[in-house]
């Protein structure tokens, strides 16, 4: 790389640890919560630190320092932060946070400095703040710890209901669509069984693939930490400090929290893992056998509604139409449930997850129909 391209690319960093202090100061300045402003002035610092380290790179190559000026879009974020507080824009910075973590991965004179892992550190607790900031005034550990309890348990009733829907949705359109190609009742309910087996097998491999898939993800971070620990323990006991006072706590305590923490290695990367990742170690995001299991269960029930009526009566049209008001009927039941989420009208959720099941289901049924009298001659 030519010495053109070096100090382009130290202006470049430049620019961008000078944007971020600047969020940062101003983050503090708008912040009410005393704690959580002293958290992002401490960011700022790091940021202005980093930012020294470019513009000496630059005197080094004989080249001028630019004079420090926020682009645009940090002004923005700072203006609304000032006029509607630091939570309107906190995901936001998350967001650009979380896309710049590898941006000096590739480049040495970062690396010698450490600079990777003070920016891996602060997109974990960008997001730790993000997440949390709604209840931070006077917030404790148990508040914030119950509302994520309640979080993962409204995941895991959506992803119940949501793996029932699809399964009934996609099994009722696939026997309406044989029906209408007026096919034997055997030959719709073989169908229709293919279809479950197919669909719940499917979403079974699928939901195994990614479970798994974090699993890796999150041993990988784990181990990441872990070398952190072992490299830079004195960074890694501050950004304690800073996600606890950002959850709240004093300085002291948090301190003193944190160093106790730090006393015993297996400890220290628990709770790390725990609170800069948001990993539980002795989880991993779940079994993803059992996971696989759960998703092939509940898809299987959803897929079943449709094709019980063709067990039950042998005559091919009774089947149709009753597999037709029981499909209704269980897409009404799952609309109806699904405002145990989103607090809407029973009927109006309700009616509306039936009138999607029927729109599929009719035009599935009519295509059926003009393949079956193609193909019948």
């Amino acid at each position: 790389m030519s010495g053109r391209e070096d100090c382009a690319r130290y202006r470049a960093n430049l620019q961008a640890e000078l944007d971020s202090a600047t969020l940062y100061r101003t983050l503090a300045e708008a912040e009410k919560n005393a704690e959580l402003a002293e958290v992002y002035r401490r960011l700022a610092g790091v940021e202005e630190a980093h930012a020294s380290i470019w513009e000496e790179k630059l005197r080094e190559a004989g080249e001028s320092v630019p004079e420090r000026r926020p682009g645009w879009r940090i002004r923005t974020l700072g203006w609304l932060a000032r006029r509607f507080g630091p939570s309107l824009v906190l995901p936001t910075i998350a967001g650009m946070e979380r896309a710049d973590v590898g941006a000096y991965d590739d480049q040495a004179e970062a690396k010698s400095a450490r600079l990777p892992a003070q920016e891996r550190s602060h997109a974990r607790l960008l997001r730790e703040i993000s997440v949390t900031s709604a209840g931070m005034e006077g917030g404790t550990l148990a508040r914030i710890e119950g509302r994520h309890r309640a979080a993962t348990g409204g995941n895991a009733l959506r992803a119940a209901v949501l793996g029932a829907n699809d399964g009934l949705l996609s099994n009722f359109s696939l026997v309406m669509g044989v029906a209408g190609a007026q096919l034997s009742g055997s030959a719709i309910l073989l169908t229709g069984l293919a279809g479950l087996l197919a669909g719940a097998g499917s979403m079974a491999m699928g939901e195994w693939v990614s479970v798994q898939s974090s699993r890796e993800l999150y041993g990988q971070q784990i181990a990441l930490e872990a070398r952190e620990l072992a490299e830079v323990p004195e960074e890694e006991e501050e950004e304690l400090v800073l996600i606890y006072r950002a959850k709240g706590l004093p300085e002291e305590q948090a301190r003193s929290l944190a160093s106790r923490l730090m006393d015993d290695q297996s400890s220290a990367l628990d709770t790390l893992s725990r609170e800069e990742l948001g990993i539980d170690p002795e989880e991993l995001g779940g079994s993803a056998w059992g996971a696989a299991a759960f998703s092939f269960v509940l898809f299987a029930l959803g897929a079943s509604v449709p094709v019980l009526p063709f067990v039950l009566f042998a005559d091919a049209s009774v089947a149709v139409g009753a597999s037709a008001m029981l499909s209704a009927l269980a897409l009404f039941a799952i609309g109806a449930s699904i405002t145990l989420l989103t607090g809407r009208s029973v009927l109006y959720s309700g009616g509306r997850q039936v009138l999607i099941g029927a729109a599929a289901a009719a035009l599935t049924y009519g295509l059926g129909s003009l393949l079956g009298v193609s193909l019948g001659g």
